[in-house]
Order: structure tokens, then C-alpha cells, then sequence
């Protein structure tokens, strides 16, 4: 075989080409291929026989008795929804993982993996509740009693879980990946449960939880509060108005923009003339407006403020004979933008000076009264506040300020004194407060009906219709709202009371750090600045659901009946409580909660003994306590596993986590709220390394997901399980992955190209036996191309151990390619194939380079072995020769991180020689038609030409490696430079087509 030539041919690996009667003359005399090792991988009918080999043998268990008291590598699952079949996105998640636990493994390091399903919240019982409408079941479901109908949700979403657990551990396994696939955590276990709600009991503890009527994200379709993380944001077309509220007194806002006062002789002139070139302009006698501008029509019903900023300049602007109040800076803008064409600054004056101008609303009389209970002075509802968050970017720079509909428009409403008013019902249609004409009216299709009205009052002054990204509900994908009600929060700026530090300092002092001060180390680093920008600007956490299927918010409500707060509700959720409700939870699951009595639950709760128990609350109160309704943010429960399965499982051992591995979204997700809760729990992060992971997108960009049917059934069946990890191992991760069946294609091509280089050195090794072999490769000359090779492979595997150890899987899989694909297949196989079929079968150098293939085969596939599991495992058993019964697998060996050669330092400049001569080759193809390089003699310079110095004399080299390298019949050494010449008139083996010297005419 030439150099040129590949030694992993795409078809069965044949004997040197001799002439027909040559061929069958000599053909008995050559050492043929032979192994059991296919070519034809067939992974799709043989991956699943590995499956059930593996399952035998109890692989998982047995790798982890295997590594018991190693060093220990501790890696958490993120938990998957429990709903629908897998997708791409989960393929690259789960495979990344998979190539975390197998090479820690093969480091003979103990690295147990513990697969989690997230199985309460939105995504299954939206899903549930859908299929029950369409199956015609919801009028009988809405017919049955709170309590009982709750019940019959949560047995229906505990199956659909239960389900679709089954169906993803069958996928997962059949993605090869290795896990505790027996021993789960699942969050809707009890002992997860209980845990979780010890966490909740521990953040009392510290004084993070509270009750409060807030705005938060709201969705209409599920009639439940959402978290930041459970927002999708897309481009959505809205109705965007400019409204003039007419000032209640006139009078006040010319004072504050310095108008002088009127005079008699001002009677007949003309209003808003101006008394001198550039003087001040007169006091006109119409009444002005404050003109807000807004994209959610729909809360102006609970508008109670408009908001300036206390240092823009604002102007009293003519705006085609109406007088109203804008930003300076915006005048020329919203003029233009309405087509106005008599537009005149009547005078100017900062924000400061326009505070506590009053206003009346366009459509609404009465004030509206306060959700928090407090009592508003007289003359704050409709009045201008001022706000530092107010800007100059869009609008007019007076904000439409509505307390119960927005989080800064809350924090404007505590500043001020202002009605906290949300005049919208769970779903989504206004309550009876506002004005008869809106009453009942859902808020999507009020926004017309507002903007009806304001135009037939004339206060509208220009509206209309634009596109922008707007926040939206990840399981309905309906727009949401903000609504204020009376939420559970986690206060990320309240100080714990263990160490006087709030959440966000605590998380930020995590983050910011880098180098070998960091708490926590960020792979891409780029994830570091992304978290710590969410950290520094997320809100307090709402961790209370308005839905059945999840863990309840064990809170309890008592109306005391006497005393100076006769009948005032309290609420008793301390930590002692939580715990003792927690017990129960343990034993029983969550459905206690709704099924059995308060007393029942507190069982185990002394109010006596509770420091935290509201005051005089005894034991035989629990009877009347009343329990709340809420259930905890599916979030707040996956973000509490660190507690509820690592700490738990291990009696502590296992926290903190040593690494975390998920999707870049997970920086708002499950990043942070594992963060937060652990902050505040344990005062540390539960993680030290966060590892991210971008997206699966389409050739388009979309982002795959489960509900648009992206599932992997078709790619299992038509590429197998290798293929596909493989063509993961090849990405670039960090960023977003363009997908297409073509890349598998591709991917397809590079796995056939290494199982062929494996079954090429397993058909030589047919007739070796490792235990009879008695040489060493320690004693492998220097200068021998077998001790070349195996050097390239300690290379290989330091670069290989190094790219895993640093989750470099793009890295590793580049480096076992290359050296499959060059380092085997076009140099070394190819030089040593002649000495391989045509040297006497137990030939000395026959059999040290057998010994050879075998030691590179064993290490091979044990380095490839995390990434092409079946594969790698299947080579492995036809080396060792391990039969159907025989329970030896890859999986549970160690990688060889080198052997025990020293290749001569001189072999890199051999190696750069070769490619001068094989140019010297090329070029006597060309010029002196020498077609096969066989027919050639090449002679090397002692020294190596101009090259690095040897560290010893090329003539110490053996010849025949040298020539074999080349792929020619002869070398010499000798000269200062390369040359070639033609041997074809020297005679030719009929066996190998050598023209080496030594052949000579036989009699027959």
C-alpha cells in the first residue's frame, strides 16, 4: 500500500494487486485480514443488543462498586419537563452530560449520575387540562367541589408524568447514556417534596419569605402568576396611543411654566401670542393637557399618575390649537410623527416644578380604592409624580402610571402614596369597578374600545399600530400581563439573618469574582457576565402558583374571633410549621395537603414552642386554620434539588455540586434558582463550575422545541445512536447549533472512516496472542516506527484526557479523528501493512508490530470510548475476543494516559523529511513517470537537510521504516539533499511489489 492510499479502505481489505496467476500463486502465502468486527456498523439493530448486555451486567452498578472510595467527581442533572417525547435540544443536553460522566468515570474517578424529571407545574397540567377539553370532560371536571376537582387534576397530571418518565428514560437510554436510569429523582416523589419544603423552611429562617400584594407576570390563559423564567418573548403587534389628560387646574400649570398672569388689555388679543421676539408667551385661556404616551391601552382604566423625571426640561407646546405638556426634547418628534403642522413652545420648566399638578382621567370619575388597604390623602389620585426611571428613548416623557400593573409603576404608587388599583380579573376581563362600558370586557379587545372612546372625547391625539418583542406565557404562548395580587415572595434584597448580607449580594459576591478568586467557574467565561447582569437587575422571586398540580405553599390562614383585631385573618408559615408539614409530606406526598385536615398536618407543631406563631395562637386553633390555596413555582422546586437529591442521597456529601450543565437560558432558569435558594439555605452556591450550552435551531434560526414535534425517533432509526453522539461531539456548544440532516450525513462519514480504521488493526491481529507474546514495548528501539507510534499516541491521549477534563468534547473528537483519520490511516497502517500481510506469520517484526495494534487498539477505543459508547465497546470485546457471555465491557476500564516508550526526539524531523520527500516523489511522477511509488529509491540526507538537529544519525533509523514511511521500495542515506531514482528496471515481488534488492527468480 502507497502512503497515499488509506488504510481503512470502504470495502473489505484486500492483498497487494499481483497479476492473476500471481495472485493465486502466492495468495495462500500472505497473512490475510481476518475479524469478527464488521465493517457495516448496523448500529440501529446492534446498539440495542449492547443495551441489553449492558443491562446484564448491571453496568451502571458495576462501574460505581468499581470506583467506590476514588476520587469522587459529583455531577446534578437539570431536570427535563416530564412531558412529550425528547427532542434535539435534549439529544445534545444529554449527550454533553454523557460525556462528562463516562470520561470522569474512565479516570477512575467515582462520578455518579443521578437522571431528575421535573414533573409538577404549568407545562403538565396545561397539557392535561387541554386534553381533558378535548376530550369533553372539562363541564363534568368544573361540576365537582374545589377540593375534589383539585384531586382529579393532580391523579391526572401524576399519570401524565408517570408516562412520559418512562418514555424519556427509554429514549434516554437508547441515547447510551449512562446513569442511576433505577434509582431517579423524580420532583413529585415524597422525599423530594419533603426536602424541597425544608429549603422553604430554612429561607423563613433567615427572614427572606414574605406576603405581599405586588404586580406580577400574569398569564390570562393559565390564570396563574409566572417568574421571569417562565417567559418567552416574542414579536407581537399592539396599539400604541398618545392621550392628553386635561389639568384640573389650569391656572397651577401655567405658574409652573412661568407664563405671566392675564391683564385686561389681553382680552382681545390673540391667545398664546407672544408679548416681544423671544420674550415670554401669554397666558392662553384654554386648558392644557399632560399627554402620556402608551402601548397597553388596556390599563388606563387603572391609571392613577402620570410620571416625569425631576431633571428633563419639559415644554408647554401649541400643538395645532391644543396646549399640552411633552419632554423638550421629544416635541419635534411626536409633532412630526402625528403630521402636526402649527406646533409652538408656549414656555419650558423641569420635571421638578410639574409635581403634584393635578389632572382628570379621561373616562373614569370615581377614585379607585387601594388593593394594600392603606388610606390615600386627599388629592394624590391623578396627579403628577416624578420618577429617575422616566427617559427620553420613546413617548413624550410623561409616563402613564398605573400601581397595580406594573413593577416600577408599584414602587412610583409605595413612593407616593398612591392607589395600588387592578380593576382585571384572573382571566384576564375587567371586574366591576371600572367604568359600565368596560365591565366584563376582556383587555384585548378593550384596547379598541378605549381607544374608541378617547378619540370620540377628543382626547386622543395620535395613535397607531407597531410590532415589538413582548413577554409571553412559555406554555400557552400567550401574551401576559402584569396584574397586581397577593403573592408569596423570596426578597432578593432583604438581609439573611445569618450574615447580614440579601440574596443579590451574596449572588453577585459569588459571580464577580474570576480567576482563582472565583467561587465559581464559568464555562464559556462569557456566562459569568450574563449571570451577574440578571443578578443585578431581577426583582424579588414569586414563587407562588395559583394551580393544583405541584407542591403546596404550606400556609395557613386563621381568623382569630376576639380581642382588639377581632376577626383580623393571620397567616402561620414559620419555619417550625413548614417543617412539621414537611414530615408529613415525607411520609404521605404532597397529596396530604389536600387531603387531609390542618390539625393533621400539624401534627407534629407546638404554637407554644414557636417563637413565630402569631400571638396567641394555640393548639386547639389548628382545627379552624384554613389552608392556603397557592402551590410553589415549579422553579423554586427544581432549584431546591441540590437539597432535595445531592445533599439528601449523600447525608451531605455531595454539596457543592461540582458541576452544573445546561442550556443558556438556564442563566435566568434553573442557574439561578438553584443559586438563590442555596445562597440562602446554606450561604454558599451550590455549584462550582456552571457549564453552558446554546441552543439547537433550525437551518432558519427557530429554536427547536418538543411542542413543535423536533423529536429524534427518525434519527435513531435512520443513523443510530454513535452517529449521533459523535456528530455532538463535534460541536462548538457554547454557541447556538444550526441542525440538518445533511450534518448527520456528514457525521456518518467521519464514524465509518474511524470504525474502519479500528477494524483494519483488528483484521491483523487475528492470529496475535497478547499472553504469548513475550516483548516488551518498553523495549522498542528508539528509532523504530513502532515506538514513533505509540509516542503519538501518549500524545494523543494527554490532549484527549486534557480536552475532556475541560468539557473540550469539539477539541477530543477533532484530536481521535486526526489521529484515526492521518496519524493511523494514511501514515502508519499504511507503512507497516506490507510487514502486516507478507512477512513470515510469527516473523519477529511481524509480531512487535502486532503488539503494537493491539496496545493502540486497547487504548483507542477506551479515548473514544464516551463519545461512541457501543462502538468503541464492540471493538473492545472483538480485541479481548470476548464472547456473548463473557460480561468484560470498555466501560469499565480506565483510560491508558500513555505507554511505556521513548520514541527518539528526532522522529518529528523524520516526519517533516517525509513530506519534503514525498514532494521529491511527486515530482518524479511528473518527470519522470514513475506512477507507483514501490518503483522507486529514495536517498535522505544524514542530517536531515536544514532541518532541527537530530538527536542522533538517520542512518541509525531502520531503512525499511524509513521506506515503509514513504511507501518506496528502497531508502539510502547519504548526500546533502533528496533524491529519487527509478528501480523499475530492478525486479519486482510478486507478493508485496517490493523492488527492495532482495528479489530473486524462484524455479517455479
Amino acid at each position: 500500500m502507497s502512503n497515499q492510499q488509506s488504510a481503512q479502505p470502504d470495502t473489505k481489505p484486500t492483498e497487494p494487486k499481483t497479476e492473476k496467476e500471481g495472485k493465486s500463486r502466492y495468495r495462500s502465502t500472505l497473512n490475510l485480514p481476518q475479524t469478527a468486527f464488521p465493517m457495516k456498523a448496523s448500529l440501529v439493530q446492534n446498539e440495542p443488543a449492547s443495551l441489553k448486555r449492558w443491562a446484564k451486567i448491571g453496568l451502571y452498578e458495576t462501574v460505581r462498586k468499581e470506583r467506590a472510595g476514588r476520587p469522587r467527581f459529583v455531577f446534578h442533572d437539570g431536570p427535563p419537563y416530564a412531558n412529550g417525547s425528547i427532542h434535539l435540544g435534549h439529544m445534545m443536553n444529554k449527550c454533553l452530560k454523557d460525556f462528562v460522566v463516562r470520561s470522569k468515570t474512565m479516570q477512575g474517578m467515582d462520578c455518579p449520575f443521578v437522571p431528575g424529571w421535573d414533573c409538577h407545574g404549568l407545562p403538565i397540567e396545561h397539557k392535561v387540562m387541554t386534553e381533558l377539553v378535548e376530550a369533553g370532560k372539562l363541564e363534568k371536571l368544573l361540576s365537582l367541589e374545589e377540593s375534589t376537582r383539585r384531586m382529579a387534576v393532580r391523579r391526572e397530571c401524576q399519570k401524565y408524568a408517570e408516562k412520559f418518565h418512562k418514555l424519556h428514560t427509554q429514549q434516554m437510554t437508547r441515547l447510551l447514556t449512562l446513569a442511576d436510569y433505577d434509582n431517579p429523582y423524580l420532583t413529585m416523589q415524597p422525599a423530594f417534596e419533603g426536602a424541597t419544603m425544608e429549603v422553604l423552611a430554612a429561607l423563613l429562617e433567615q427572614g427572606l419569605v414574605y406576603r405581599a400584594v405586588k404586580p406580577v407576570h400574569w398569564s390570562i390563559a393559565n390564570e396563574t402568576a409566572l417568574a421571569e423564567a417562565e417567559l418567552e418573548y416574542y414579536d407581537r403587534e399592539d396599539l400604541s396611543v398618545y392621550v392628553d389628560f386635561e389639568a384640573l387646574d389650569a391656572e397651577a400649570v401655567y405658574d409652573a411654566f412661568g407664563l405671566p398672569p392675564h391683564g385686561d388689555e389681553d382680552e382681545d388679543e390673540e391667545e398664546g401670542a407672544e408679548t416681544a421676539v423671544g420674550g415670554p408667551a401669554k397666558r392662553p385661556h384654554q386648558k392644557p393637557s399632560f399627554m402620556i404616551w402608551t402601548t397597553t391601552p388596556w390599563t388606563l382604566p387603572a391609571n392613577v399618575a402620570v410620571a416625569v423625571h425631576p431633571d428633563t426640561e419639559y415644554a408647554l407646546v401649541r400643538v395645532d390649537g391644543n396646549i399640552t405638556v411633552m419632554a423638550s426634547a421629544l416635541v419635534e418628534k411626536v409633532a412630526k410623527l402625528a403630521g402636526a403642522e402649527d406646533v409652538a413652545v408656549l414656555g419650558t420648566a423641569p420635571g421638578s416644578e410639574l409635581q403634584g399638578l393635578r389632572y382628570k382621567h379621561p373616562f373614569v370619575t370615581e377614585q379607585p380604592a387601594c388593593a394594600l388597604g392603606q388610606e390615600i390623602p386627599e388629592g394624590r389620585c391623578w396627579s403628577v409624580v416624578t420618577a429617575d426611571y422616566v427617559t427620553l428613548e420613546d413617548g413624550t416623557g410623561l409616563v402613564h402610571t398605573a400601581p397595580g400593573h406594573g413593577a416600577e409603576d408599584y414602587q412610583t404608587g409605595l413612593k407616593h402614596t398612591l392607589p395600588v388599583y387592578c380593576p382585571v380579573m384572573g382571566n384576564g376581563a375587567y371586574d366591576p369597578t371600572v367604568p359600565e362600558w368596560l365591565r366584563g370586557v376582556d383587555i384585548w379587545k378593550a384596547n379598541e374600545a378605549i381607544a374608541k372612546r378617547l378619540r370620540e372625547s377628543g382626547h386622543m391625539f395620535h395613535d397607531h399600530r407597531f410590532t415589538h418583542s413582548y413577554p409571553h406565557d412559555w406554555r400557552s404562548k400567550t401574551p401576559v400581563i402584569f396584574r397586581c395580587t397577593e403573592q408569596w415572595f423570596i426578597g432578593v434584597d432583604r438581609a439573611t439573618a445569618r450574615d447580614g448580607k440579601s440574596l443579590r449580594e451574596l449572588a453577585l459576591g459569588a459571580v464577580e469574582p474570576t480567576g482563582a478568586d472565583a467561587k465559581i467557574k464559568f464555562v464559556p467565561e462569557w456566562g459569568r457576565n450574563r449571570m451577574r447582569g440578571m443578578l443585578e437587575s431581577r426583582p424579588d422571586w414569586c414563587i407562588s402558583r395559583q394551580r393544583s398540580w405541584g407542591l403546596p405553599i404550606p400556609a395557613f390562614f386563621w381568623k382569630k374571633s376576639g380581642g382588639a383585631q377581632g376577626g383580623a385573618v393571620e397567616c402561620l408559615m414559620t419555619p417550625a410549621s413548614v417543617r412539621a408539614v414537611a414530615k408529613v409530606v415525607r411520609a404521605k406526598g404532597s397529596d396530604a395537603w389536600f387531603t387531609m385536615p390542618a390539625a393533621e398536618l400539624l401534627a407534629d407543631y407546638d404554637p407554644a414552642a414557636d417563637k413565630d406563631a402569631p400571638k396567641g395562637l394555640t393548639r386547639a386553633d389548628l382545627a379552624n386554620l384554613t389552608k392556603g390555596p397557592d402551590i410553589l413555582d415549579v422553579w423554586f422546586e427544581s432549584g431546591s434539588s441540590w437539597n432535595s437529591v445531592m445533599r439528601e442521597r449523600s447525608g451531605g456529601a455531595d454539596f457543592p455540586v461540582d458541576l452544573y450543565l445546561e442550556g443558556s437560558d438556564q442563566h435566568r432558569g434553573w442557574f439561578q434558582t438553584s443559586l438563590l435558594p442555596s445562597l440562602g439555605m446554606m450561604g454558599r452556591p451550590p455549584f462550582k463550575t456552571v457549564l453552558t450550552h446554546g441552543f439547537m435551531v433550525g437551518k432558519d434560526g427557530a429554536k427547536l422545541s418538543k411542542s413543535k414535534g423536533d423529536t429524534i425517533e427518525a434519527l435513531f432509526n435512520d443513523y443510530g445512536s454513535d452517529v449521533l453522539r459523535w456528530w455532538t461531539s463535534s460541536l462548538a456548544y457554547e454557541n447556538d447549533v444550526k441542525v440538518d440532516r445533511d450534518f448527520f450525513d456528514v457525521a456518518g462519514e467521519g464514524y465509518r472512516k474511524v470504525r474502519n480504521t479500528l477494524r483494519f488493526m483488528l483484521s491483523n491481529l487475528g492470529d496475535f496472542d497478547p499472553a504469548a507474546y513475550t516483548g516488551k514495548l518498553a523495549d522498542l528501539p528508539a528509532t523504530s516506527i513502532d515506538a514513533w507510534i505509540l509516542g503519538e499516541y501518549n500524545a494523543l491521549a494527554k490532549a484527549v484526557i486534557d480536552a475532556y477534563n475541560a468539557f473540550d468534547f469539539r477539541g477530543a473528537h477533532q484530536e481521535l479523528y486526526n489521529f484515526c483519520n492521518d496519524t493511523l490511516s494514511a501514515v502508519y497502517l499504511a507503512a507497516v501493512k506490507d510487514r502486516l500481510y507478507c512477512d513470515k506469520a510469527d516473523a519477529l517484526r511481524r509480531r512487535r508490530t502486532q503488539a503494537t495494534l493491539w496496545h493502540l487498539t486497547d487504548g483507542l477505543c477506551r479515548l473514544l470510548a464516551p463519545v461512541l459508547c457501543h462502538t468503541a465497546d464492540e471493538a473492545w470485546r472483538a480485541l479481548h475476543k470476548a464472547g456473548n457471555d463473557d460480561p468484560r465491557c470498555v466501560h469499565t476500564q480506565e483510560f491508558i494516559a500513555s505507554f511505556p516508550v521513548n520514541p527518539a526526539l528526532s522522529w518529528g524531523a523524520v516526519m517533516m523529511l517525509r513530506e519534503k520527500a514525498l514532494l521529491e516523489l511527486e515530482r518524479s511522477k511528473k518527470e519522470k513517470g514513475i506512477e507507483n511509488p514501490l518503483d522507486a529509491q529514495v536517498t535522505l540526507p544524514t542530517s536531515g537537510g536544514k532541518l532541527e538537529k537530530f538527536d542522533r544519525a538517520l542512518s541509525e533509523f531502520d531503512r525499511t521504516d524509513l521506506a515503509d514511511l514513504l511507501g518506496v521500495s528502497r531508502v539510502s542515506v547519504g548526500g546533502d539533499s533528496i533524491t529519487v531514482q527509478d528501480l523499475r528496471d530492478q525486479p519486482r515481488c510478486e507478493r508485496s511489489w517490493k523492488r527492495d534488492g532482495t528479489v530473486k527468480e524462484r524455479s517455479d
